[in-house]
């Protein structure tokens, strides 16, 4: 059966990037329409009532990187998009102490001192320079890598601007910068403090959505990556959206809305069409025909090429080099409904140290030993968990007097030794409330009401990430810029004419940014459909 509309652009996914390149593409005047396999838009960025009277941050839990110029162009606060600060980082420790870092960087100066006078001296000139390099490197997140080895005029000039970029940088920010690109994010943590806690906490951020370990080169560079975010003009903050992540994709997609594109769910996409070497449409899961004169994919690339492309279509070298593409996923997800709040040894009862992030992130051998279990294909016995408690900062998420917890975890290896089961699903989970235990004992006294645990193989089945990798492929420096997805085809333009890219697997990569699917659109529009 064949749809008789034709639309100008047709954009596989829902997910936060498909929504901004369709809102983007709209708001140019194109007729678009939007495809979701599952009854709700959003990929990874939803809320979903999964236990009665509990929200859950299903997979995606917080936002930083959102572009500015995203919030400002699609006026997303007028679409109900509020973001609420995080105020501090917890790190409880087994010895009975902690370390908090605050929005205040004096109490964050007087916590660290505690620890290490010299560490708290050096945290300041650290952040600065970090937040030197993340202003001088966040233009490159606006910007359409150029190929460095094409001989087109145009693509020339690029690298030229780009070397110019880097030569603006000053040798400080510059030989910083490659030290952040090579290095392990524990080395290059190692030069600059003593505290065990401190470099753990801040390493971690190195390592998530990849399979490394915080001694593995090129950990460095994501943990600048999760330093170039902002909230509100506010640099290097983190926020939570008021009513869950679900609410931004709600916000995108009623944008898109507004500028008449069109958003259809329970539309799983089976096949593209491809005519004389161009994508002509879509094929859904149903036999529905739907043509459009251009296919943008928010899927990741394997999915892209592998499940809805006929081999015949691809040049052998790009499928090649697409199944190589590293999307190792090693990352799970805990969401609990609680009856109480978790009340920590080192700092019992309630109090603003539960209202941020809290990291059980002990030591850097806490977290290399982490890794160690899944380079061997188990789950992490002792993992490193990333906690936020959502309903502190909007009651909306639980019931009065209750709460949700979101609960982030690596390592959690795709592919799992022995395969995965809905047994071993469950084990993994146990071994997530245990470890939570070690430090907040009354988790296992009654305070959990309901658990939903997600492993890679269910954010795969569910959500359409390849392997599990919730960033659509590893923010290693051999898969940054120019090389994401694959090196000559990092422009969101793939080998098959009028087919684009837009989702995390295309740069500047992933976490809730929109830059992906915005950068896309623009390519889109800067050329047009051939």
């Amino acid at each position: 059966m064949k749809r008789s509309v034709r639309y100008d652009a047709i954009v596989i996914g829902g997910g936060h990037n498909g929504l901004v390149n369709a809102a983007y593409l709209a708001r140019a005047g194109r007729r678009v329409l939007v495809l979701e396999r599952r009854h709700i838009v959003g990929g990874a960025t939803v809320t979903e009532e999964v236990y009665p009277g509990f929200k859950y941050s299903v997979a995606s839990y917080v936002v930083s990187l959102l572009r500015p110029e995203i919030i400002r162009d699609l006026d997303l606060p007028a679409h109900g998009l509020e973001i609420l600060p995080l105020q501090s980082t917890f790190t409880p420790l087994a010895n009975g102490d902690h370390l908090i870092r605050w929005a205040d960087p004096d109490a964050t100066r007087r916590e660290l001192c505690r620890h290490s006078p010299r560490d708290a001296e050096a945290y300041e000139e650290f952040g600065r320079l970090m937040a030197q390099i993340a202003f001088a490197v966040k233009p490159l997140l606006g910007m359409v890598p150029p190929d460095p080895t094409s001989l087109d005029p145009r693509e020339l000039r690029g690298v030229l601007r780009l070397g110019r970029y880097f030569q603006r940088l000053g040798d400080e920010k510059f030989f910083a910068l490659l030290k952040l690109m090579t290095m392990s994010s524990a080395d290059f943590l190692d030069e600059w403090f003593e505290s065990e806690p401190l470099k753990a906490t801040l390493s971690a951020s190195g390592t998530i959505g990849t399979f490394l370990g915080p001694r593995s080169p090129g950990t460095a560079y994501v943990l600048l990556h999760h330093y170039m975010g902002e909230i509100d003009g506010v640099f290097r903050a983190w926020g939570f959206p008021r009513g869950g992540t679900g609410a931004l994709s709600a916000a995108i997609a009623a944008a898109a809305q507004r500028f008449s594109a069109e958003i259809r769910t329970n539309a799983p996409v089976a096949q593209v069409i491809v005519k004389d070497s161009r994508a002509a449409g879509v094929v859904l899961e149903d036999g529905e025909e739907i043509e459009g004169r251009v296919v943008v994919s928010a899927l990741d690339p394997k999915r892209t090429f592998l499940k809805l492309i006929e081999p015949r279509h691809l040049p052998p070298d790009f499928a090649d080099a697409i199944r190589r593409y590293k999307t190792r996923g090693s990352s799970g997800k805990v969401n609990l409904a609680l009856d109480e709040l978790p009340s920590f040894t080192c700092l019992p009862g309630p109090g603003p140290h539960l209202s941020g992030s809290i990291s059980i992130s002990p030591s850097l051998e806490y977290l290399e030993r982490a890794y160690d279990d899944a380079k061997y294909g188990r789950w992490s016995r002792r993992p490193y968990l990333d906690i936020l408690i959502p309903s502190l900062l909007d009651p909306t998420m639980a019931p009065p007097g209750k709460h949700v917890m979101s609960i982030f975890v690596q390592y959690v290896p795709y592919d799992l030794e022995g395969g995965w089961t809905d047994e071993r699903r469950e084990e993994f989970g146990d071994t997530v409330v245990e470890t939570l235990a070690e430090y907040a004992p009354n988790i296992l006294k009654g305070a959990i009401l309901h658990r939903q645990v997600l492993t890679p193989w269910d954010l795969e089945e569910t959500m359409g990430l390849t392997e599990g990798n919730i960033f659509h492929g590893e923010l290693a420096p051999y898969q940054l810029f120019c090389l994401r997805p694959v090196p000559a085809w990092a422009k969101y333009r793939t080998p098959i004419r009028n087919l684009y890219l837009c989702g995390s697997g295309t740069h500047p990569g992933g976490g809730i940014s929109g830059a992906p699917g915005r950068l896309a659109a623009l390519t889109i529009l800067g050329e047009g459909p051939s």
